[in-house]
């Protein structure tokens, strides 16, 4: 039965490649790709035992995983190359400035305002953290998340800001830190200032420094487009692992959850089309180019590994400025994540409140979480990022118990997809109005 489904794999991915050959649209085979791997690991659930569906993954991950390996293998050098080349063509860098903080300012306001949204739904469908039966699983996540809630507990800003500066650049472009991709974006933009610089002292050198950088950042998009016609092959390998192993028990128990969830999650992708549409920006339009992207992080539960396809998309689909798609699609990944630090912790925080006689619908409560949550979406990269720190940090300040982080452990993956693909819209929405804005186009 193995070897039988193997073959059912190779053949789906041979349609995929006819499919991306008859049409030329990635967005299109990406979707469909998505489609297939649901529908595939849904039958495998239904029709194997567990020995034959764990066998059957271990060969087809081989392409999921593959696929998340190699866009992970090119973040730090795409992140380093690509902000140094954006610098590099700049006149001067008092542009990165106004960048920065365009960019961080439309992070945290989206976060603030997907935190409203969760609270919004947590109120419509009267969730509330009593009632949810802890089992094995959960017990064990709630070990382990006090262990983090330790560490995080001696966390400090100044501590979280030191942390973001590298000391050994050559090892933060390995990821060896939670924060290495912000510390890689500071080296870069810090090297792209002092190519600035020569140039003044020296307009041979710079031109010499600007063309080799220009070559690099060719050869490197080379590479990244290469790895990107690879996406529709990976997304439907991860959407076959995904519905072949969900526990479809859980999500019909904690139904209500997640349904208001995707609620939140939807609502703030309208907000996001409201936002684009304010400046002039065809949201159906933007949408459209962006689905590849989407997909993606919608099945690899990944910001950091969607960050080339998100530079890519921007750059080329939405005429981004390279310098703002970079910043933007950079800090997304670690800073101002609408669904992980906006809407998850918030969220959590309502439901939470009730059990310590705290009234979370209080004006007073309301406004004290939301600012929480959008200073701490700041703070989250300091400790690695996700919706579990960012649920701890957020329920931590507030001095709330974090049992329910680890209740709803069992409906994780499902969740997380959602939240991954709205963080990477908050992204490039970031990007492209911080576009508008500075470009004044």
């Amino acid at each position: 039965m193995i070897i039988l489904n193997l073959i059912v794999f190779i053949i789906l991915l041979f349609v995929l490649f006819r499919v991306f050959q008859s049409t030329q649209k990635l967005g299109l085979t990406v979707f469909v790709g998505l489609f297939l791997g649901l529908i595939s690991g849904a039958l495998m659930q239904n029709f194997y035992d567990k020995t034959i569906i764990s066998s059957t993954l271990d060969w087809i991950n081989i392409v999921g995983s593959g696929y998340v390996r190699l866009l992970q293998m090119i973040v730090m050098p795409l992140v380093f190359i690509s902000i140094l080349a954006a610098i590099t063509r700049l006149h001067n860098s008092k542009s990165l400035g106004k960048v920065s903080l365009s960019v961080l300012s439309v992070l945290l306001l989206t976060t603030a305002i997907a935190a409203a949204v969760g609270i919004a739904m947590a109120y419509m469908f009267d969730l509330s953290a009593e009632g949810l039966v802890a089992g094995e699983r959960e017990l064990a996540a709630q070990l382990s998340i006090s262990g983090r809630a330790e560490k995080i507990s001696s966390l400090t800003i100044p501590s979280m800001l030191i942390s973001f500066i590298p000391k050994n650049p050559f090892a933060e472009l390995t990821g060896a830190n939670p924060t290495s991709i912000i510390s890689t974006v500071i080296f870069a933009a810090l090297l792209g200032i002092a190519a600035l610089n020569l140039a003044k002292q020296n307009q041979e050198f710079g031109e010499r420094i600007a063309s080799g950088v220009e070559l690099l950042n060719q050869w490197i998009i080379c590479l990244v487009r290469f790895i990107i016609r690879l996406t529709p092959y990976g997304v439907f390998a991860l959407m076959t692992k995904m519905a072949a192993v969900s526990a479809w028990s859980d999500v019909v128990n904690l139904g209500n959850f997640i349904i208001a969830s995707y609620l939140a999650l939807l609502s703030m992708f309208v907000i996001h089309g409201l936002l684009l549409f304010v400046f002039k920006i065809n949201p159906l339009d933007y949408y459209k180019k962006v689905l590849p992207v989407l997909s993606f992080a919608f099945s690899s539960r990944s910001s950091a590994a969607t960050i080339p396809l998100n530079i890519e998309i921007q750059t080329d689909k939405l005429g981004n400025d390279s310098v703002i798609a970079n910043f933007a699609a950079t800090f997304g990944a670690t800073i101002g994540q609408n669904g992980c630090a906006g809407i998850y912790p918030a969220m959590l925080a309502v439901m939470v409140a009730p059990t310590v006689g705290i009234d979370p619908f209080s004006v007073q409560y309301i406004f004290s979480l939301i600012l929480i949550v959008a200073i701490s979406s700041f703070g989250i990269a300091g400790v690695g990022g996700g919706a579990t720190f960012a649920a701890i940090v957020v329920l931590s300040a507030l001095n709330l118990p974090l049992a329910l982080v680890g209740l709803l452990i069992s409906i994780e993956p499902l969740i997380d997809m959602g939240r991954t693909a709205l963080n990477v819209n908050g992204a490039m929405v970031a990007g492209t109005l911080s576009d508008r804005i500075l470009n004044k186009r």
